[in-house]
C-alpha cells in the first residue's frame, strides 16, 4: 500500500513524497499487508525508508518521478531482524517518489546487470551492487568509496578557478554509450591523467588519440566521461545546515550534455554512501554553461529530481574561507580601523579592502579577495599569509584572540591560529629581513625630460622601470592602445631635494628616538613631511622644463602623472600600491603642482616601512612620474596576467574586469569584479573561459568583457608576454602582469607592464 505524507525539512519544502510497499511479501506476510514502518527525513537531509527486516532478504530502494514509475534504484541493503532503514543518499528536494523491493537472499537479483549478483557485491567489501564496474585494486581506485577517510587518501590538493588547494578526486565511466555504465574513482596520488588509467588499470587498448576522440568534445560518439570531484569544505548553504559541497566537474571545454551528467551523477551518487554534504552538478566553463542553459528544461525536467545543480554563483558566492596566499604569520591580532597604523608585527583583519598596505605580519579580510588585488600582490611579494575568512571579527576561532600575539597559518582547509609570545614575533620577523642592505639602480646622468618614443626597456634606471615599459609596448604594440607621453627623470627628484633641503630634513626626522619607536609618530612625521615636500620650490631650470611639458598638451587636457620609481615594478618585488599617482586637471594650475604630489608620495609610511623592512637607502631611492593623457570614461578596466596561475601546464591567462572606472586592483567593498581564465584547452573553440565571479555591477547574464573581447585580450597578453620574457631573460614560468582599460571609444590601452610575482 501507498504511503503519502507532505514534510518540510529545514532544508526545503518536499511535497508529496510517496513510498510503495514491495509488490511480493517479505518474513512471509502477504502483499497486501507489507507496509513501510516510517518514512521520512535523517540528519543529513536523507530520504529515510523504515522497513521491518529479514535476515532472509535483501532490500533495495527505488525512486521516481511518479509512483507507477519507481524504478531507479537509490540505495541496497541486506536484512535484519527487526526495523532497518534504507537511506537515498541524495539529499531530498522537489517531488519524488519511492517504493521498496524486497529479494530473497537463495534468489539474489543482479541490478546491475554485471554478471555477479547483488548478494555477492554486497558481501564483498569493495564490491558494488549499483555499478557494474569491476573490482580494482585498492591502490589503483575504488568503484565504491564507503567512508570519507578512504575517499581523502585517494585524493590530491589542486587548483581550479576561485578555488585554491582544495581536495580532488578523479572518475572515468567506461561504456557511457551502452546501458551498463561502469563508474571508476581513480586514486589520483597514483593516476594523475584518465587515459593512463584506462590503460595501466583497465586494458584499454585503442591509443590516446583514440581515447581523446571517444571521450571528451562530443556527445554523438562518446564511450567515456572523464570528470573530477572537488570538495569545498568551506562551502555554506544559504539555508543553514552542514558546510560543504562536492562538486562534479568536466574538462572546461568538454561539451558534456545532459544525459551524460545525469549518468555520471546517478553513478556517482551511489558510489559514495559516506557522503554528507551536497553532491551537486558544476558547468564550469562558459563552454558548459552555455550548454546548460540551451538544456535547461531537461535539466529542470520531472525527472531529474535526483540531479543538484550549482551555479559559480552559488559556488563562489557562499564561500566562508580562502586561501589567497599561504604562509606563517606572527603578530598581534587586531582590526584596522583607521586609528592607529598597521605594522610588520600586526595580524591585521580588514573588513573591506583597504587601498593602501604597509607590510604586516598577517592578513584576513571580511571581503573576498582576488589574486590580482594589491593586497594579494603585496602579500605574495612579501610572503605574507593571505586569506578571506567570512565574519572573522566574530569568528569563535579569532574572537577570543582579538589583542594578543598570534601565531597564524592560512591552510588550504582552513587556518591554524594559535596564541604566540612578543619573542616568537620578534624572531619571526628579523629572520624574515634580508641580512645586507640593498641599494636601487638611480642613474642620475639623464638629466631631461624625454618622450616615450625615445625611451625604452633600457631607460628604467633612469626613469623607473613603469615608464621603461610603457615607452617599450609602444614600440611593438599599435601606437592607439598605448598611452603616449613622457619621462621625467630620477634627475628632476634629486635635484629638487637638493634645492630645498629636503635630504637633511628627512635625516633629522629619522633620527628622531621617537621616529623608530612609535608608529603612529612616524606616520605623522611622514605626513609633515610630504605636506613640506609639496609646498618646496622648484629651480628654474625645472619649472621651465615642465611647463613645456605641460605645454605640449593640447590646452583642457586631463594629464595622469603615474610614480615610477627604483623600487617597484621590479623582478621579485612589484611594489604595488606603495606610491601615489595623479591625475592634473585643467583648473589646478602649473603642472608641478601636480609633479610634487607624486614626489612627495616616495615617503609615504607604507613605501618607508617597505623599504626600511628591506634595508633599502632612503636616500638612494627615486621618483621619476610617467606622464600622460587621462582617459575618462572608460568602459571598462583592470589587471591580467600571461600565464595560467591555475594550471601551468596548459596557456592561459588570469584577468580581473570591471566595468566603467571602478578599480579592480582596490574594489568598492561591496563591488565585485569580474575574474576568470581564459586558456587554450583543446576543443572546439580556442579558448576556454573559466569564471570565478561575475561583476555585480551588471544586470545578470551580462559580463564586462565580450567573448571576442576577452579573446582579444589573451592574445594581446601574449605579444606582451614573448617581448619582455626575452628583455627580463625570465626563465619557465615567468609571466609579465599588466594593467589595461578599454576606453570609452572601444579601444584597448595597456598603461603598466611589470613581472609577476609568484
Amino acid at each position: 500500500m501507498w504511503l503519502t505524507t507532505v514534510m518540510r525539512p529545514t532544508q526545503l519544502i518536499l511535497r508529496f513524497i510517496g513510498f510503495a510497499g514491495a509488490a511480493q511479501a517479505c518474513s512471509g506476510a502477504p502483499a497486501d499487508d507489507y507496509t513501510l514502518s516510517r518514512a521520512g527525513y535523517d540528519s543529513r537531509g536523507r530520504i529515510a525508508a523504515t522497513v521491518h527486516g529479514d535476515p532472509g532478504y535483501y532490500y533495495i530502494l527505488l525512486r521516481g518521478p511518479q509512483p507507477n514509475e519507481c524504478t531507479f534504484p537509490a540505495a541496497m541493503a541486506m536484512g535484519t531482524a527487526g526495523e532497518m532503514r534504507l537511506y537515498d543518499n541524495l539529499q531530498a528536494q522537489r517531488r519524488a517518489f519511492f517504493k521498496v523491493k524486497c529479494v530473497p537472499v537463495t534468489a539474489p537479483l543482479d541490478t546491475d546487470g554485471d554478471g555477479t549478483s547483488d548478494l555477492a557485491e554486497m558481501q564483498s567489501p569493495d564490491g558494488n551492487p549499483l555499478n557494474p564496474a569491476r573490482t580494482i585494486a585498492s591502490t589503483d581506485g575504488a568503484i565504491i568509496v564507503k567512508t570519507q577517510e578512504a575517499f581523502y587518501a585517494m585524493s590530491h590538493r589542486d587548483n581550479f578557478p576561485g578555488a585554491a588547494n582544495v581536495r580532488e578526486v578523479k572518475f572515468l565511466i567506461m561504456g557511457a554509450n551502452t546501458v551498463r555504465p561502469q563508474l571508476y574513482l581513480l586514486n589520483v596520488n597514483r593516476h594523475e591523467y584518465h587515459y593512463y588509467f584506462a590503460q595501466e588499470v583497465l586494458g584499454y587498448t585503442g591509443g590516446v588519440t583514440a581515447f581523446n576522440n571517444e571521450t571528451y568534445f562530443t556527445n554523438t560518439t562518446r564511450k567515456q566521461i572523464a570528470g573530477s570531484l572537488v570538495v569545498h569544505e568551506a562551502w555554506q548553504p544559504t539555508q543553514g545546515g552542514k558546510a560543504g559541497v562536492v562538486t562534479m566537474e568536466f574538462w572546461p571545454s568538454d561539451p558534456v550534455s545532459y544525459p551524460f551528467v545525469q549518468m555520471a551523477y546517478d553513478l556517482v551518487s551511489r558510489a559514495l554512501p559516506f557522503l554528507d554534504v551536497r553532491l551537486a552538478y558544476h558547468a564550469a566553463s562558459q563552454t558548459q554553461r552555455t550548454l546548460y542553459k540551451n538544456e535547461l528544461t531537461q535539466f529542470n525536467g520531472a525527472r531529474t529530481n535526483r540531479m543538484q545543480v550549482i551555479t559559480t554563483e552559488e559556488l563562489f558566492g557562499q564561500s566562508t574561507y580562502s586561501l589567497l596566499n599561504p604562509g606563517v604569520g606572527y603578530g598581534l591580532l587586531r582590526v584596522y580601523d583607521g586609528s592607529s597604523p598597521m605594522t610588520a608585527r600586526d595580524v591585521i583583519i580588514f573588513r573591506s579592502l583597504p587601498n593602501e598596505i604597509t607590510r604586516t605580519a598577517g592578513i584576513i579580510s571580511e571581503t573576498p579577495q582576488t589574486p590580482l588585488s594589491h593586497v594579494n600582490l603585496k602579500a605574495k611579494q612579501n610572503n605574507t599569509p593571505n586569506a578571506y575568512i567570512k565574519g572573522a571579527i566574530s569568528h569563535p576561532r579569532l574572537a577570543p584572540l582579538m589583542g594578543k600575539y598570534v601565531r597564524f597559518e592560512p591552510l588550504p582547509g582552513g587556518f591554524d591560529i594559535r596564541e604566540a609570545t612578543q619573542a616568537e614575533v620578534n624572531q619571526h620577523l628579523e629572520a624574515l629581513r634580508p641580512t645586507q642592505p640593498r641599494v636601487p639602480v638611480r642613474d642620475l646622468t639623464k638629466v631631461n625630460i624625454l618622450p616615450l618614443s625615445s625611451l625604452g626597456f633600457l631607460s628604467s634606471g633612469a626613469y623607473g622601470a613603469k615608464t621603461a615599459n610603457v615607452a617599450e609596448m609602444r614600440k611593438f604594440l599599435p601606437s592607439a592602445m598605448v598611452p603616449n607621453g613622457y619621462g621625467i627623470p630620477f634627475y628632476f627628484y634629486d635635484e629638487f631635494m637638493k634645492a630645498n633641503g629636503f635630504y637633511v630634513v628627512a635625516q633629522s626626522m629619522m633620527a628622531d628616538p621617537l621616529f623608530a619607536a612609535d608608529a603612529g609618530y612616524r606616520e605623522r612625521a611622514l605626513e609633515n613631511f610630504r605636506d613640506t615636500i609639496e609646498e618646496g620650490t622648484l629651480t628654474p631650470g625645472m619649472e621651465t622644463a615642465i611647463t613645456t611639458l605641460q605645454n605640449n598638451f593640447v590646452v583642457g587636457t586631463p594629464i595622469r602623472c603615474r610614480s615610477s620609481t627604483n623600487n617597484e615594478d621590479l623582478e621579485g618585488f612589484s611594489g604595488a600600491g606603495l606610491y601615489d599617482s595623479y591625475t592634473h586637471r585643467p583648473d589646478e594650475g602649473h603642472l608641478s603642482n601636480t609633479i610634487r604630489k607624486v614626489w612627495a608620495s616616495l615617503w609615504t609610511a607604507r613605501a618607508f616601512d617597505e623599504r626600511d623592512f628591506y634595508r633599502v637607502d632612503h636616500y638612494v631611492a627615486a621618483m621619476g612620474i610617467l606622464v600622460t593623457q587621462n582617459f575618462d570614461d572608460e568602459r571598462a578596466n583592470g589587471v591580467a596576467v600571461s600565464k595560467n596561475i591555475i594550471d601551468p601546464n596548459w596557456t592561459g591567462y588570469y584577468v580581473n574586469a570591471q566595468a566603467g572606472e571602478n578599480l579592480v586592483t582596490n574594489p568598492d567593498p561591496n563591488e565585485i569584479p569580474e575574474e576568470f581564465l581564459i586558456a587554450r584547452l583543446l576543443g572546439a573553440t580556442r579558448y576556454t573561459m573559466q569564471y570565478v565571479t561575475f561583476s555585480n555591477l551588471l544586470p545578470e547574464g551580462q559580463t564586462v568583457l565580450t567573448t571576442a573581447q576577452a579573446e582579444l585580450l589573451a592574445d594581446y597578453l601574449q605579444t606582451i608576454h614573448d617581448r619582455f620574457v626575452d628583455l627580463y631573460r625570465g626563465s619557465t614560468g615567468w609571466a609579465i602582469e599588466v594593467e589595461w582599460k578599454i576606453t570609452s571609444t572601444g579601444q584597448f590601452v595597456f598603461k603598466q607592464a611589470r613581472p609577476w610575482v609568484e
